[in-house]
């Protein structure tokens, strides 16, 4: 299978919103959430505050993943700083997860952060992740960057990490 990533498009929004909730409820990520699976499934909101990135199958053109690539100050911005981009709400359908559509979402927002002149990229990813997900970061190059950990509610952890990219 052949994986493209593109912008997302309107048609895509249906099946974003319930791929990503399906992922996060997938690696329990919503158990005794608040509201977030809401913000999860707001895909035009996402799309009004950042770019909405999607991996399809280059044959079907079915939409497999999806992520959210923002700038410091913007609605869903949460860690970046100046000359940074980071990118959120990375998730893969759960029935296409192992094909390499999770990196192919990663390496799309490298090149987007690189064409911006971004410094680095920064992510946070929820304490007890899939040790699948924290690996894909890993390989790609992001370290652990504990001075961006934060909790956004009690009982929920996330750490960061960044990937320190070419001048």
């Amino acid at each position: 299978m052949s994986v493209l990533v593109r912008p997302v498009e309107p048609a895509d929004h249906a099946a974003v919103a319930r791929l990503t909730v399906a992922a996060y409820e997938a690696d329990g990520q919503l158990k005794g959430e608040h509201g977030y699976a809401a913000v999860l499934a707001d895909v035009p909101a996402r799309v009004e505050h950042g770019e909405v990135l999607v991996a399809v199958d280059a044959g079907t053109e079915a939409v497999l993943g999806s992520v959210l690539f923002v700038l410091p100050g913007t609605r869903f911005a949460e860690l970046s700083g100046a000359g940074e981009a980071e990118f959120r709400m990375l998730a893969v359908d759960p029935a296409a997860q192992g094909r390499g559509v999770g990196a192919a979402l990663v390496e799309a927002c490298v090149a987007r952060a690189t064409e911006l002149g971004c410094s680095a990229l920064v992510i946070c990813i929820r304490d007890g992740l899939a040790a699948s997900a924290q690996r894909l970061y890993l390989r790609r190059g992001f370290i652990r960057a504990p001075e961006l950990d934060w909790s956004p509610v009690a009982d929920v952890l996330l750490r960061g990490m960044r990937l320190s990219l070419p001048a």
